[in-house]
């Protein structure tokens, strides 16, 4: 009663902000002026509200917060400490408050910028080249940082033996004498060399291998060029200069050609004063396939997450977003009519993910945004799979929430489930060889501050891990293969590919402003192949101006495709980048990619053969689908998360954050009709 009483005079006394007088702030001071921080380096920001006359306002407080760059490092608004722990741009918003008055917030662009630290090593593409006399040939370099941050020093270009092969500063080789001799590549700090010999240009005859092949768009031809002396012998290890025509295509520097359209090519090697050159003529790919909706699931009382088919193929267990706190069972044996039949429920309002152990007897799942704050995952036995039920939790250290989960069986070292910890960015090791009893065995982080280390997604094949690691790119890393001595308990790094996300997503900047969130998302090692695919996360930094609803926002990202035939040295080799949407989550069957593409919807892909340059301009699309739903969560509103294909019939089940579970089939392709003369 007391309280109600004082309550209506505190409502009196308290001025609103539009009856109060304006600040008397009109900019906030930030030191320093350098406003660029080397990534993994802190500095402590100093901040004055300052007055019309250009004098401090000694009774203002002064607040600092991110606008952007959250990912790759933090602002301690308690301390004024700005850590930048990655490569990366952060805009602050600054505001100050004077008792009696409105507050002040400073429209001003105040942008620190974190880069990459000094140069540790350079690399150039070759270790040693073969030339002739008069032969131009153009070497490629980089410099990196130690943490693997591409720098932005120039190269320096030297030959040491100047009388036998020159270079510019291009880095563009032009053999003047037979001999041997190196080339360095420089910045600052880093060097490398490539060995470097020069023939005399006695070549006769140069000839191309294959000649004149007849592909489809997207494949991959070899080429090799074969030169011969006066006396008609092989002149060996050469090293030509290639060349094609029209310019719709790529050409490797050693040899390896793709076109993206059908037509004509014209492929030609160079080797000092002799070319030789030959065609390749280039049909449709041809892939193209229709979809069939088999089945459908709306999902409107939360949004949905992830998808995973029990080992039967006749059980699905359907994820849950915005606030969703369970897990469903879901009856998938007539795929035309999928069921829920139960659910599991858990203290979270986020299950990202989840997967069964092989034998189908039990399901790990995450949990993120708990109400008592432990997270963690959930254990259950699904020995009856349209029944689960929970058995353990484990919140040990991981209680900030568990993203991704994968579970890993090693024949001599047990069971365990890796977690990406959300509060440390470690891969988190946890043994459930007795799943009612999981117990902590280990951890993996990378080298970085903890503001910017995250971890979103894992996979394991032949014991090695493939973890996305945002800023860190893709991390390879051995918990059971041996070869590197590692073992689950304690991961070896083997190599890591990683590359500058705010080069490569410049686009996002120019449109929605520097400090955009952008990382290595997902990680799929390719089956029976060499490559691995990763999916990277992009969002804009804020909604398009004046726009609404679906406009106003969109994902972006890049599928990147990475050769890992040398472990130990991952390299790019192809990539797809969807319109109007990004790319999330993927799943591989033989010669077929499934990719959920954000607002880009469902997409299907032919990856047979060998993978280079831009996968879509190649026509390699099989299929696609648009997983909007006028009755969804979200109406009329793609926002497809990923896909999993069930093994017993194929079919594809499609999870659509706002429009609940898709049963997709891509059908057969028509057979072609002969043609009548």
């Amino acid at each position: 009663m007391i309280l109600l009483a004082v309550l209506p005079t505190l409502a009196l006394a308290v001025q609103q902000p539009g009856t109060m007088p304006p600040s008397p702030v009109k900019r906030i001071e930030v030191r320093p002026t350098t406003r660029t921080i080397t990534a993994g380096d802190s500095v402590q920001l100093s901040l004055r509200a300052i007055g019309a006359d250009g004098k401090p306002v000694p009774e203002a407080v002064v607040w600092v917060r991110m606008r952007g760059g959250s990912g790759e490092g933090t602002v301690r608004p308690e301390s004024f400490w700005l850590v930048a722990s990655s490569v990366g741009k952060f805009p602050l918003g600054l505001s100050a408050v004077v008792p009696g008055s409105r507050p002040f917030i400073d429209s001003t662009s105040v942008e620190f910028e974190a880069v990459p630290g000094p140069a540790a090593r350079v690399e150039v593409d070759r270790s040693a080249v073969t030339i002739l006399d008069g032969q131009m040939l153009r070497l490629t370099a980089a410099a990196y940082s130690k943490a693997n941050d591409r720098t932005a020093d120039r190269i320096k270009w030297r030959s040491r033996d100047p009388k036998i092969f020159a270079v510019d500063e291009d880095g563009v080789l032009t053999g003047l004498a037979a001999g041997s001799g190196q080339v360095t590549a420089s910045v600052p700090g880093a060097s490398a060399a490539v060995e470097v010999r020069v023939l005399p240009g006695t070549i006769s005859k140069l000839t191309l291998s294959p000649e004149k092949p007849a592909v489809r768009q997207g494949d991959v031809v070899t080429f090799e060029a074969d030169a011969r002396d006066a006396g008609g012998k092989p002149i060996a290890g050469l090293t030509p200069s290639w060349t094609f025509s029209p310019g719709d295509g790529q050409l490797a520097a050693d040899g390896r050609f793709v076109a993206y359209r059908p037509g004509v090519y014209t492929v030609t090697a160079t080797l000092g004063r002799r070319s030789a050159s030959t065609t390749v003529h280039v049909r449709e790919r041809g892939v193209r396939r229709s979809v069939t909706v088999v089945g459908r699931l709306p999902r409107t009382a939360f949004l949905t997450s992830e998808v995973w088919i029990h080992p039967n193929g006749k059980v699905a267990y359907l994820g849950t977003h915005g606030g969703g706190d369970r897990v469903y069972a879901l009856d998938i044996s007539d795929p035309g009519n999928p069921v829920v039949v139960d659910s599991l429920l858990a203290n979270t309002r986020l299950v990202n993910d989840m997967q069964t152990t092989a034998d189908g007897n039990y399901l790990v799942f995450t949990r993120e945004g708990a109400a008592n704050r432990k997270n963690g995952i959930v254990i259950a036995d699904t020995r009856d799979p349209l029944h689960p039920k929970e058995i353990a939790q484990f919140v040990d250290g991981v209680a900030a929430g568990v993203h991704s989960v994968y579970i890993y069986e090693h024949p001599r070292h047990g069971r365990y489930v890796f977690l990406t910890n959300d509060g440390t960015g470690a891969i988190d090791i946890v043994n459930i060889t007795d799943p009612a009893k999981p117990v902590r065995a280990g951890e993996w982080r990378t080298d970085r501050p903890d503001a910017a280390r995250y971890v979103h997604d894992l996979d394991i094949v032949d014991g090695l891990m493939y973890a996305s690691y945002w800023n860190d790119g893709l991390v390879i890393l051995d918990v059971g293969n041996g070869k590197w001595g590692g073992r689950p308990q304690k991961p070896v790094l083997v190599s890591q590919f990683k590359y500058d996300l705010d080069s490569l997503y410049q686009e996002v900047e120019d449109v929605s402003g520097p400090g955009f969130a952008r990382g290595t998302h997902t990680a799929w090692r390719q089956r029976g192949g060499k490559y691995v695919f990763i999916a990277d996360e992009v969002y804009l930094n804020r909604p398009i101006k004046g726009a609404k609803d679906a406009s106003s926002s969109r994902m972006y990202g890049t599928l990147q495709v990475v050769d890992v035939s040398d472990i130990e040295h991952p390299k790019a080799a192809a990539w797809y980048t969807p319109e109007n949407g990004g790319a999330h989550n993927v799943w591989q069957v033989a010669d077929t990619l499934y990719v959920g593409a954000y607002d880009a919807g469902f997409h299907v892909f032919d990856i047979s053969g060998e993978l280079q340059g831009d996968l879509r301009a190649q026509s390699r699309e099989i299929a696609s689908l648009n997983t909007a739903d006028m009755g969804g969560a979200v109406r009329n509103a793609a926002f497809t998360w990923g896909v999993v294909v069930n093994p017993k019939d194929g079919l594809a089940y499609v999870n659509d954050f706002n429009n609940g579970l898709w049963v997709v089939r891509v059908d057969p392709k028509k057979a072609t009709a002969p043609m009548i003369p």
